[in-house]
Order: C-alpha cells, then structure tokens, then sequence
C-alpha cells in the first residue's frame, strides 16, 4: 500500500487465551468476599468509610449494574460487623403518666424476650398470690379487727348520743333517710299529730331539745365520717401492705436482676405502684358478669398495659447487625404503629408498635438502593432528618407529611446510631451531590466500583477462580481450561478491550449457568469451550431476530448496500442500533452532493429533525477541515449536502464523520469510492481519525452482511488506529481474515483513509501551496477554486 495506514492480522483482532497458561486446579467453596477482584479503590473507601464513626460518614457505593456492588458490599460488611459490639435489645412499655407516650427502654443485647417474660410471670404471679392473700385468715383477722374497732367506737357513739336523747325526752329512729329525732312521752314515741295536741309550752321545750340534740347529731356524724375515712386508711393500708408483701420478693429480684439498667428499675417500681393502686382488678370479683363482652375487652385492655412489646431482639446476632432492605418505604423503614377495629371504632395502643429497618440496623449497617429510596415517598427527607438527629421518630406518614392531624399514640424517640449504605448508580449521586446540600453532609464516602479491570496474568488467574468459586457455591459444573479460556475472552469482550476484563459478574457468571445447562444437555463431566461458545451464541440468536431482517432486506436489495464496485460520493457507514438486550452493527449507504453556492455543509439529517447533537457538531467539523486545507487562498464556493440513505429514524454521534468526508471528498476529486469498505471514525479539523465506541459490533455487523451476499475477498473496514486494543472479535471473523477473505485496516488520518478506498494517493501540500497532480487532494482543490471562480460571475448567488 502506498498510505501508512496498517491491515491487522488475525491474530490482533482478538485476544485469545492460551487454556494451557491458566491454573487448574479445582477450588473449594469459598465466601463470596474472596472474589472481589479488581475493585482495590472500592475496597479501600469501604473500609475507611466502615472504620470511621464520625457523624455523617456514611457511604454511598456507585457503579454499573451487574459489578457486584450489593452482593461485595454485604459480604464486606458482614465480615466487618463480626468484630463490632453486638447491639442493644429495644422494647416499648405502657407510659402510666402518659399513656399516649409509650417509653422505649434499651436492653443489653438478648435480655428484651427475657424482660418480657419476667414482666409477664410477675403480673401472672400477682393474679394467683393476691386472691390467696385476702382470703387468708391472716388478712381477715386483721381486717375484721379494724372493722370491729371502728364499730365500737360507733357503737359508743351513738350510744352517748342516745343518752343525751333520753335526758331531752328524745330518741333517735333509724330510717331509710337517715336518723330521726323522736320525742318521747312515758316511753312512747309521738307522731306529727301527737305533738300538734300538746300545749304551746311543750311544744316550744320539744323544738328546743330537737334543735340542741340536732347540733350534737351533726358533731357525732362529722366524727363517724372521719371515723369511715378512718377505717377506709386503715384498709387500704392494710391492702397494700398484704399485697405488697405478698409481692415483694417477685419485685425485688426483677429490681436486682435489672439493676444495672436504671430505666427498668424505674419501669419495675411504676408497675409495682400500679398494681397496689389496682388490686381490685387482681382479686376476681364474683359478682363482675364475665360473660359479657365489654366486661372482658376492659379487663384485657387493663392488663394489657403490663405488657412488654419486644421492638428488637439481637439474642441471635454475633457482632453488629446487617441489614439490607429491598423495598425502602417510609413505614419500613422507621416503623408503624397498626391499628385493629373494636366495636366498630379503630385502636391502637403500645403493642402494636412495629420496628422498622432503621430499628433493626440500630448500632450496625443498612443497606438501601438508591433508586427504590429516593422513589418511596417521604423515605429520603425522612432518612436524612433521622441521621441528622441521631434519632428514630415512628409517626403517621400524614403526620410526618402534617396532612392530617389525629390524636394517637407519640413513642418515645429511640437513639440511633447507624452506618447506612446507599447502593446506586454514578448519575444518582452525581444528582444528588449538586442538588441536595444535605447528600453531601450525610454521605461523605463514595466507594466507586469500576466495572473493567487490568488483564494481566495474575488477574486472569484470580479471574478464573472466582468464576470457578461461583460455580462450586452454586452448584454448577466445574470450568474445564478451555471453558475458562473462554470466560476469560468473553470478559474482555463485555469490557470492549483486549488489555482488560470485565467486571460485570452477573452478565459473566450468566453466561456460565447456560453453558452449565448445555454440558448437562450432553451429559458432560465439565463445561468445556464448546459449551461456553454454545451458549454465547445462543444468547445472541434469541435475541437478533430484528438484526437477521435487517441482513434479509439487504440481500433483497429492499435496503440498498453495495459490498462490490465503486461509486462516486457514495460510501458504507458503519453505526449500532441497540434493542435493549442486544446491540448490533450493520452499514447505512452514506452519500454526498456537490454544488456551487455558499451553504457550506448541509447536513440533511439536521434540517430533517433527525439528527443529534453531536452528529450536527461532527458535521460542522468536516467544514473546519475543508477550510484548513483548501481554502487558504479562496474561499469555499460550495454547497455539499450529506444524508444516512433509508434512515428514518434519529441518527446521533460522530462515530461517521471520516465517512461523510470521505463521501465530500469522492464527490469533489470526481474519483470513485471502492463498495467493498465499510468505514467508521470520526475525525477533527487536522484531519486525524479519531477513536468511536461499538468497533467490533460495527465490523461485525459489516462481516454478517458480506457473508450473505457474498465474500469475494476484497471485502473489508477501515477503522481508527486507536481502536485497535477494542478489537475482540468473534471467531468467524478471525477466521476469515485468517484466511485472507476479509480485511481490517487502520488508519489515523483522512489522507491514510482516502488512499485506500480509492486506489489514489491522498496528496501532500508542496512548499508553494499545491498539491502534486494525480492526487486526491490536488483534484479537489482544482474543482474548489472552478466553484469560487465561477461563484465570482453570480455575485449574488447563495
């Protein structure tokens, strides 16, 4: 070849693994944690991030999808939490002051099940040693004994009154509206109508007695009252002295067992009080009708309040607690209180109080993704108001949103102290680190996974035994070398790079489970290459159905292709059309037109609305080159127009920018374009091609459409030479080149690339400004200086 450009040999479009360098020896099962490989800058932030327990150090870990983010970080911090202090036990209880304000009470780690049940067995305690205690003799006697002095002093008192009755010829009658002053005559009572008969003088001395003994009536009563208060005091302080020695030793040994947890004491002492100041309730009372409903709903909800809601129990946790939640909604996230229908009207109270994530994670991690929080109404600002404060807050969610204002229950906020992980994409913290100015306080650690890795020795040898450690902890085939080889390849292409390999397990370790399925098909020990190859291209035939119609209305000639000939202004692009999950390459028919006028470039897909933004700015670089190189001694009198042949949908990139240059090139120099190139790249006003991204989907797709319609041998693409180490091609493309049926040049320059899709030298600008004859370059600028001559006889021309 006359140009410097460079045709590849087979062996440097694709990195093939040599299965005899890789190790073989079989793997046991190991943790996940063990095959992290190729994220040292990720495993490096987590453990500062994880050691660090300064406030707002939390982490957000970033990257691709399928890198392993979630299943690493897991496996990393649960290795991590084995070596922290286990976390507390939390519970609720009944607040007797306010019952509307339940407390929250902390517990050493696996003591809230056993509160519970201690609680419980001292009030069951109470309910079987109260009724024994008041029917004893014991208590009888004792009470009997107080009544029996209260009633002599009764006694002696009315019996004092009815002396001094007596004496006034009076006498005191009981009835049903109290104590009647009688008068008395000879011993016999007189009625209404008796003293009515007797004289005035009488009368008046009866009135007299009624009056002074009435005075002493009101003094003996007051004195009975104070006497009943008396007695009543005297009862109930019997009671409670019989209870609460019927009860102590249960108290005291709850009081010492707990004693290290002043709260519980505290709790322990209040529910003691409660009971003394509600003993009736522990004494049955026969005459209570039990059989109906409202009767025993009351006495349930009386004893309800003696009972203990375990919010958190770590009894089975060693170290901190690790919690991953899927599904982070306000409710589970921070908790809820439930409520249940009786009697038709909805309750709650204290025991319906359930934990939420941030509850569980309390003193250890949280794993949340990003996407599913920042979706779930009022998580996010609840999340960040939670780490702000240092506390969980459990409230209605329109209460917390102040929609809705309904009296109900207000726990007591429940210290936090937690290390949430947030697991997301690099868009998603990228937004909110420059939209919300509390992200970046509350997440001052970002573990970024990267999704590609070096492709050295040692890294491939890692690589195959965490392939091979996949497969024994799930129970799939073991990778023979040629499997492994295969793995290895089939890396590098999903990192579009031969020096590097992929880190997107979940795509790789995929592809080993259907190649698991096919060694199983055929009764296969191992997965060996055949298998693995089976299955990469299996994957791909279920999806390319939409790419094989494509290759079909090419060979009909229904899509317009030239793969032979050559054809002036006229070229095969080379783009990738993506369907979700897949994406391929094929040609579209570039062409150009040359006139004289002053429009310059006209980019037809632009003026149609189909064309993007870089594409438009691509298209505007072609007009920087041109003017560069040929129109430093005129001007451009041109008006070229470029269009994608039978493309009717958006086209965007610059990835064809060489291409349609070299199409304004064919058009201007006159000098046919060869069909069988297919050409990608995209260039800069120097001239210089430039790297584009899907090269071995694009040459593939050009491959695919030579085959169908025939490989001559002539057939090839022309490529950026800074593409070359994205080279990995599939097996049937090395083939042929191989064979010397298809052909991959590199170039880096126009001049490089014009040379041969023609046949003719680019030509170099000589020391006076021209360009030597027979040359590319030499023809177009004779016909650009025809068009501004002749633009100079049409002034007003456009």
């Amino acid at each position: 070849m006359i140009a410097m450009a460079k045709e590849l040999s087979f062996d440097e479009i694709r990195a093939s693994v040599d299965a005899d360098t890789l190790p073989a020896k079989k793997v046991e099962h190991k943790s996940p944690l063990d095959d992290v490989i190729g994220q040292e800058r990720a495993l490096k932030a987590l453990s500062f991030g994880l050691g660090i327990g300064e406030k707002g150090f939390n982490i957000y870990t970033a990257g691709e999808s399928g890198t392993g983010k979630t299943t690493t970080v897991k496996a990393y911090i649960e290795e991590s939490a084995v070596s922290k202090p286990p976390s507390s036990d939390w519970c609720y209880v009944y607040n007797f002051k306010e019952p509307s304000e339940p407390n929250a009470i902390e517990l050493p780690k696996g003591s809230a099940e056993g509160f519970k049940k201690d609680i419980g067995a001292l009030i069951e305690n109470t309910g079987k040693v109260l009724p024994e205690v008041f029917q004893s003799e014991d208590y009888a006697s004792r009470r009997d004994a107080a009544i029996r002095a209260a009633e002599e002093v009764r006694n002696k008192l009315f019996s004092e009154l009815n002396q001094i009755a007596e004496k006034k010829g009076l006498a005191l009658q009981r009835s049903p509206s109290g104590l009647l002053i009688v008068p008395m005559v000879e011993g016999q009572p007189l009625n209404d109508q008796d003293v009515a008969a007797l004289n005035p003088e009488a009368i008046e001395q009866i009135t007299k007695a009624r009056e002074e003994l009435s005075s002493d009536l009101r003094n003996a009563m007051r004195s009975l009252r104070e006497i009943d208060n008396q007695v009543r005091a005297e009862l109930e302080k019997l009671n409670r002295e019989a209870a609460l020695f019927a009860i102590d030793h249960y108290v005291s040994d709850l009081k010492e067992k707990y004693s290290e947890v002043s709260e519980v004491a505290e709790y322990i002492e209040t529910v003691q009080n409660d009971i003394l100041d509600n003993l009736v309730m522990f004494i049955q009372d026969p005459n209570m009708p039990q059989n109906s409903p409202e009767s025993i709903t009351a006495r349930e909800r009386f004893f309800k309040k003696y009972e203990v809601n375990v919010l958190v129990d770590n009894s089975l946790l060693t170290g901190a607690p690790v919690i991953v939640e899927l599904n982070p909604t306000y409710l589970n996230l921070f908790g809820k209180t439930e409520k249940e229908a009786l009697f038709g009207v909805l309750t709650t109270d204290f025991t319906m109080i359930k934990p939420g994530s941030l509850h569980k994670a309390n003193g250890g991690y949280l794993m949340i993704p990003a996407q599913e929080l920042l979706t779930a109404p009022l998580a996010w600002d609840g999340l960040k108001r939670a780490l702000k404060n240092g506390e969980i807050v459990i409230e209605d969610a329109t209460q917390a949103q102040g929609v809705i204002s309904t009296r109900g229950l207000k726990p007591e906020a429940i210290p936090l102290k937690v290390k949430v992980v947030i697991i997301g994409d690099s868009a998603i913290y990228n937004l909110l680190y420059t939209r919300d100015p509390d992200f970046k306080e509350l997440f001052k650690v970002k573990a970024h996974f990267d999704s590609k890795m070096e492709r050295t020795e040692e890294n491939i040898s890692k690589y195959v035994s965490a392939m091979r450690n996949v497969c024994s902890r799930e129970g799939l085939k073991y990778l023979d070398q040629d499997a492994a080889a295969k793995v290895v390849e089939f890396s590098s292409r999903l990192a579009d790079d031969q020096t590097k390999l992929s880190t997107r397990f979940a795509d790789v370790t995929d592809i080993i489970r259907e190649a698991t399925f096919y060694a199983e098909k055929d009764d296969s020990e191992n997965v060996t290459g055949a298998h693995m190859k089976k299955a990469i291209d299996e994957k791909k035939y279920r999806s390319n159905l939409v790419q094989e119609k494509i290759q079909e209305m090419i060979d009909r000639g229904v899509i317009l292709i030239d793969t032979s000939g050559e054809q002036v202004g006229q070229l095969n692009g080379l783009s990738v059309l993506s369907y979700g999950d897949i994406a391929f390459g094929g040609p579209t028919r570039i062409t150009a037109s040359v006139g004289v006028g002053r429009k310059g470039i006209l980019d037809i897909e632009r003026e149609a609305n189909l064309g993007g933004p870089t594409h438009t700015k691509g298209v505007m670089i072609l007009g920087g080159y041109l003017s560069k190189m040929f129109a430093q001694d005129k001007p451009l009198g041109l008006s070229a127009r470029l269009v994608f042949e039978q493309s009717y949908s958006g086209v965007d990139g610059d990835s064809a920018s060489s291409t349609e240059l070299y199409a304004i090139l064919s058009e201007l120099s006159g000098i046919p374009i060869k069909q069988q190139y297919a050409v990608t790249g995209s260039v800069n006003q120097n001239g210089e091609v430039q790297a584009i991204g899907g090269v071995n989907e694009k040459i593939e797709g050009f491959f695919e459409v030579c085959r169908i319609t025939g490989l001559t041998g002539d057939q090839g693409v022309l490529i950026p030479e800074s593409n070359v180490r994205n080279l990995m091609l599939k097996e049937d493309v090395v083939e042929a080149v191989k064979a010397g049926k298809f052909h991959i040049f590199t170039v880096r320059t126009i001049n490089e690339g014009i040379a041969i899709l023609t046949g003719m030298k680019a030509g170099e600008r000589q020391p006076d400004g021209t360009f030597a004859e027979e040359t590319i370059n030499y023809r177009v600028d004779k016909r650009l200086k025809e068009m501004a001559e002749t633009l100079k006889e049409y002034p007003g021309y456009i």
